[in-house]
């Protein structure tokens, strides 16, 4: 599921995005729906908000989950108005910001459990979110996938990391106890290139031993979406690209990837 706010300018810069959720193939041969979400918006000034999540395979209603958990994220800090966003070196008020947005997203699906009459678990779902102003990169995630910053030149660099669970193969959720306190943060300089992804790319995406991301995979598509003028085309290609048989054969989950260039004017 997605929900995407269209794009906008700022006199500082102006971004273009593609976002796309596709059901992995182990979903397509069950009969499942694709249980990833994702959410892009453009606030005044130029900042960007993404979020990204994958409800849980054996979760009864993940796909409720992470649809309603990217869009409390970015609502929350939409609702902020840039006016009221932290400066860009006053971590501890993004820090706040940003789990305060984890928090009334997890509190969005405790009141959709409670609406449906389920246990919280059948919501669950990993968050990964994103800031991006003209001064600071600002990222939080709870479970696995990640997010990586990118620059003109091709390079790539992992701003968060799959987090697994006690089990291997397992992760940690937004509904888990300790969601909140194993939450990744980080607060970097302003990105030109950004992406978010689920754990269906992770493997093609990332090196898993080091969590350093394949700067290969991700220099082109970098390159494709700050050239591509249209939002709707940059959505149809790269629905196009993730479903392929070159990505669905090395993985059979459902993926998500968001991918946003600032253009400087």
């Amino acid at each position: 599921m997605k929900r995407d706010m269209g794009t906008q300018s700022g006199s500082a810069s102006v971004w273009r995005m593609a976002a796309a959720s596709v059901r992995g193939v182990s979903h397509a041969r069950a009969d499942q729906v694709c249980q990833d979400a994702h959410a892009v918006g453009l606030l005044p000034d130029g900042v960007l908000v993404a979020a990204v999540a994958d409800g849980a395979g054996s979760a009864a209603l993940s796909e409720v989950g992470s649809a309603l958990a990217v869009d409390s994220a970015r609502v929350v800090i939409a609702a902020s108005g840039t006016s009221k966003l932290p400066d860009a070196t006053d971590t501890e008020g993004w820090r706040e910001k940003l789990a305060s947005a984890f928090s009334i997203a997890r509190a969005h699906l405790e009141e959709e459990a409670e609406k449906r009459k389920v246990d919280l678990n059948a919501l669950a779902t990993t968050l990964l979110l994103a800031v991006a102003t003209p001064e600071a990169t600002v990222v939080m995630q709870v479970g696995d996938g990640a997010i990586v910053m990118g620059d003109a030149d091709g390079g790539a660099r992992a701003l968060t990391f799959p987090l697994h669970g006690e089990y291997a193969n397992t992760t940690v959720f937004l509904t888990s106890p300790d969601a909140l306190e194993t939450a990744q943060f980080g607060l970097y300089p302003a990105a030109t290139h950004l992406a978010l992804f689920s754990d269906g790319l992770q493997r093609i995406a990332l090196d898993m031993a080091t969590g350093t991301p394949f700067a290969p995979f991700f220099a082109p598509l970098f390159r494709f979406v700050a050239n591509e003028p249209e939002a709707a085309a940059a959505q149809e290609q790269l629905t196009s690209f993730l479903s392929s048989p070159r990505v669905q054969e090395r993985s059979d989950d459902d993926i998500t990837l968001v991918l946003a260039a600032r253009l400087i004017g």
